[in-house]
């Protein structure tokens, strides 16, 4: 079976993707690119990674494109609280197109239940309508010790734990528990 998966830099998605890799499920990793050393982290997570599995190059996704000018909406219609669900709904949405394009049977993300504002189960409700694809989460029910100790174990937690830049579009009080209708309403509101 062949997956697409979000791969941040982070410590979370590399290791939902080795999960996936030992079931046997063949990897294409998607990268939203925010700034090189970002990057640079995930072509080494890749490097690592492909000691464990069939998992394609890294397909870069300029994030500015098409996140960039929602997030200036949203600010306009004063819903910027609501950045962080819609900047994951659209990383799973061009994750689906891509899904398509290389004959993708799902998605693969590293989201831990209630773990970030993005990832209570209302948030994930309305994320994962982004998608015709189902959406796997292998790591839904690990708390962060469980998938640190495995990152550990498999040589990725040294590079995701290394320091980079936080989001600097993260709201101060992001929306925590989302209403799919008023989701609705503001993604109308932006015409996606």
């Amino acid at each position: 079976m062949k997956a697409v998966a979000l791969l941040s830099s982070g410590i979370d998605s590399p290791v939902a993707i080795y999960l996936m890799l030992r079931k046997g499920v063949e990897v294409t990793p998607v990268h939203f690119r925010q700034d090189t050393l970002k990057e640079e982290k995930v072509h080494e997570l890749y490097e690592v990674l492909s000691r464990y599995g069939k998992i394609h190059e890294p397909v870069m996704v300029d994030f500015a494109e098409e996140h960039v000018p929602v997030f200036e909406k949203l600010r306009e219609l004063k819903k910027e609280r609501w950045t962080c669900v819609f900047c994951k709904w659209l990383m799973i949405r061009r994750a689906c197109r891509i899904g398509h394009e290389v004959g993708a049977r799902a998605i693969v993300t590293g989201d831990s239940l209630g773990q970030v504002a993005s990832q209570t189960l209302d948030n994930l409700l309305i994320i994962s309508s982004a998608s015709d694809l189902p959406v796997l989460r292998p790591l839904i029910g690990m708390d962060k010790e469980e998938t640190v100790s495995i990152a550990k174990k498999i040589g990725t937690f040294e590079i995701s734990a290394r320091k980079e830049p936080l989001c600097p579009f993260t709201p101060k009080y992001p929306i925590v528990r989302g209403s799919l209708g008023e989701f609705e309403r503001i993604r109308e509101a932006l015409g996606l």
